[in-house]
C-alpha cells in the first residue's frame, strides 16, 4: 500500500464536517483532552457523561471474562513521574495487580521510557528495528510507518467480539471518526483514543467584577474586546490607586493551533477567518496551509496595533509561566478553554476572593458568528503486532481500565482501595494502566452541564448519574451553598457551569482541519518551518518587525519547502 493512502478514509469523513457550524451540545467530532502537557487539569472528574448503565448491556460477558488459562503480553510502557511506595514497582502494584485478577492477563514491560519524547524515540527505535513489543500506544505518523511496513495485526474482529459496550458507545459518539482514523481498506489496525470537543474552542474569560465596576458590557466583538482591554490597562480595575494591572495577556505561543491553553490569540485570528496551524480549504477549494493566508496579516496588524497602544500585556512574551499574570490578579482578560476554572483561575480566587470571572464565546467575525478550530478526534493508537496469538487480550484490557476510569467498575470494594491508594499516596491511578489511552464521549462536558443543570430544576434525579456526574452535581451544590469556601468544589462547579455553559449554548461554527499528521517532507523541514511561523509572528505583534514582514514570511514559507509539503497535503486529502 502506498503511503498516501492511509489517510484517505478519515480525511473524507474529516473534510465532510469541514467549516459545519452546530451547536455545543452534539456528538460532533471530539478534540484531544488532556493537559496538553502544561496544566493542571489533572484534578478535573472524568468527563465521560455516559450512564452509569452503560458498561454493562447486552454482549459485554465476553468483554470482561476473565480469560480461562493465562495470558502475557508484553508492552512499551510510558512511565509516569509518580512515585509509588516502597515494594510497588512500574509492572507490579496495586493497579496492575487488579487489572490481572480480573482479566487474567499479565502484562510484562519489555521496555520503559519516562516522558513524552523518550517514549517517542523508543517506539521509532522499535519500528526501525521491527523489534515491536505485543502491544503498545502510537501517534499517528508512527502508526503510519506501521501500516506501511505490514507490521501491525487487524483487530476487526476481536473489536467487534471483545470490545464493551462502552468503549462502543464512545466511538460511537464521534460519529465514526475515531475508528474511521485508524482504519485502512477496511482493517482496524489501532484501538484510537477519544477525545473531547469542548478542548478545542478557546472562551474569553473575564473579571466579570472589574467590568461591573468600570460600567463596560458584556463584549461581543473585536471592537467591545479594545474597549475591555483599554478600560483594564488604564482604568485602574482593582480599585488600589496604581496602574498595575494590564489589558489582554497572552502567551509567547502565539496560537496554539489544535489544543489551546491559556493565553493564546487562536480566537482573534478566528475572528479574521484565520486559521494558522491548521489545512484548510480556500474558497476554490484548493488545501492550504492556514497560517500564510492573508486573513492572518490582518490579525498580527491588530495585535501589534494593540500591542504598540499597551492594550496587550507589555511582558506576556517574558512570562516564565504563562499563567503569572492571571493568578496574580493583574489581569482580568485572556484566552483559554473551558476548564479554566480548575487551572489557573482557582490560584486567582485564592488570592483574590472578590474575583469574579466569567467565560464568553467572543469575539465573533463580521457576520456576528463564533468562529472556532477544532482538533482531531483522535492522535494515539493502541496497537497490536502482527503475530501475537492474543489481539483479544489488548482489547480486554482497554475494555477493564476504561471501566474503572469511567467510574463503571462494578466491584466497588476493589476500587475503594484503589481510590484510598490514590488518596494516601498522592499517585494517580491512571498513570499506572497498561497503555496510556483514555477514552471519552465526545460531547462529554456539555452532557453532563446540560444532566447537573437539569438535576439543579428538579428536571433529572442525580442519585441516577453516572459517580462523575454526581460529584460534578454534588460540588455544585456545595458552591451554591457556601461560595469560594471549598476550592474543589469551586474548580469543578465553574468549569461546567461557565465554560461547559458558554459551549452548551454558543451555535458556533467549527472548522476542522482536513489534514492531521506528517508528509515525508514535513518529517524533514517542518522544524524550521514551523520556527520561522512562530518567531514572525510574535516579533510582529511585539514591533520587532514590521507587519509587511508577514509577507516576506509567506514566501520564505513556500520556498523554504512549503510548496512541496502542500502538494503532499493536498495528494493525500484529495486521495490521489
Amino acid at each position: 500500500m502506498k503511503p498516501k493512502l492511509w489517510l484517505v478514509t478519515s480525511m473524507a469523513l474529516v473534510m465532510a464536517l469541514s467549516a459545519c457550524s452546530n451547536g455545543g451540545g452534539n456528538n460532533a467530532p471530539a478534540s484531544e483532552g488532556g493537559n496538553n502537557g502544561k496544566a493542571a487539569n489533572n484534578n478535573a472528574p472524568a468527563a465521560g457523561g455516559g450512564n452509569a448503565e452503560a458498561g454493562a448491556k447486552a454482549g459485554d460477558e465476553l468483554a470482561y471474562e476473565k480469560v480461562t488459562e493465562p495470558i502475557t503480553v508484553n508492552i512499551g510502557f510510558r512511565a509516569p513521574d509518580d512515585k509509588l511506595p516502597e515494594g510497588e514497582s512500574n509492572d507490579n502494584n496495586i493497579v496492575s495487580r487488579y487489572l490481572e485478577s480480573i482479566t487474567g492477563i499479565k502484562v510484562v514491560h519489555t521496555w520503559e521510557a519516562k516522558g513524552e519524547d523518550p517514549f517517542k524515540q523508543k517506539v521509532n527505535l522499535a519500528i526501525a528495528s521491527n523489534d515491536l513489543p505485543d502491544a503498545l500506544v502510537v501517534d499517528r505518523n508512527q502508526l503510519r510507518k506501521l501500516i506501511d511496513n505490514d507490521m501491525l495485526e487487524d483487530l476487526t474482529e476481536e473489536y467487534e467480539k471483545y470490545g464493551s459496550q462502552l468503549v462502543k458507545d464512545m466511538y460511537d459518539s464521534t460519529k465514526g471518526l475515531a475508528l474511521a482514523d485508524a482504519t485502512v481498506d477496511d482493517k482496524l489496525y489501532g484501538l484510537p483514543n477519544v477525545a473531547i470537543e469542548a478542548d478545542a474552542p478557546s472562551l474569553l474569560w473575564i473579571r466579570q467584577d472589574w467590568l461591573d465596576k468600570l460600567k463596560l458590557p458584556a463584549p461581543k466583538t473585536l471592537a467591545d474586546l479594545e474597549k475591555i482591554a483599554d478600560a483594564f490597562a488604564n482604568q485602574d480595575p482593582d480599585g488600589n490607586g496604581k496602574k498595575d494591572t494590564v489589558g489582554l495577556t497572552g502567551d509567547k505561543m502565539v496560537v496554539y493551533g489544535q489544543k489551546p491553553n491559556p493565553n493564546g490569540f487562536d480566537t482573534i485570528f478566528s475572528a479574521f477567518r484565520a486559521f494558522p496551524k491548521n489545512w484548510i480549504k480556500d474558497a476554490s477549494g484548493n488545501v492550504v496551509y492556514g497560517s500564510v493566508q492573508p486573513e492572518n496579516k490582518e490579525a498580527l496588524a491588530m495585535l501589534a496595533d494593540w500591542y504598540k497602544r499597551g492594550l496587550i500585556d507589555p511582558q506576556f512574551a517574558l512570562y516564565k509561566e504563562t499563567q503569572e499574570p492571571i493568578v496574580a490578579n493583574k489581569t482580568g482578560l485572556f484566552f483559554g478553554p473551558w476548564w479554566m476554572p480548575y487551572w489557573p483561575l482557582a490560584d486567582s480566587v485564592v488570592n483574590d476572593t472578590k474575583a469574579d470571572w466569567k467565560a464568553y464565546a467572543a469575539p465573533t467575525d463580521e457576520s456576528g458568528k463564533f468562529v472556532t478550530h477544532m482538533a482531531p478526534v483522535t492522535d494515539r493508537y493502541l496497537v497490536v503486532r502482527k503475530g501475537y496469538e492474543h489481539p483479544e487480550a489488548v482489547v480486554k484490557l482497554l475494555n477493564a481500565f476504561t471501566r474503572l476510569e469511567r467510574r463503571q467498575d462494578p466491584n466497588a470494594a476493589e476500587v475503594k482501595k484503589l481510590d484510598d491508594f490514590a488518596a494516601e499516596t498522592g499517585v494517580h491511578v491512571r498513570n499506572f494502566y497498561p497503555f496510556d489511552l483514555l477514552l471519552d464521549y465526545s460531547d462529554a462536558v456539555v452532557q453532563r452541564y446540560e444532566n447537573v443543570q437539569k438535576a439543579l430544576k428538579g428536571e433529572l434525579d442525580p442519585n441516577s448519574f453516572d459517580p462523575d456526574t454526581k460529584l460534578v452535581y454534588d460540588y455544585t451544590v456545595t458552591e451554591k451553598e457556601n461560595p469560594k469556601k471549598n476550592m474543589d468544589a469551586w474548580k469543578a462547579a465553574k468549569a461546567y457551569e461557565l465554560g461547559g455553559g458558554v459551549l452548551h449554548s454558543t451555535d458556533m461554527e467549527k472548522v476542522y482541519s482536513v489534514f492531521y499528521g506528517m508528509t515525508r517532507s514535513m518529517e524533514l523541514k517542518w522544524t524550521t518551518l514551523e520556527k520561522l511561523e512562530n518567531e514572525t509572528f510574535l516579533k510582529i505583534i511585539v514591533g520587532d518587525l514590521p507587519v509587511s514582514a508577514f509577507d516576506d514570511f509567506a514566501a520564505q514559507w513556500h520556498k523554504l519547502g512549503g510548496d512541496q509539503i502542500t502538494k503532499e497535503v493536498a495528494d493525500i486529502v484529495n486521495g490521489k
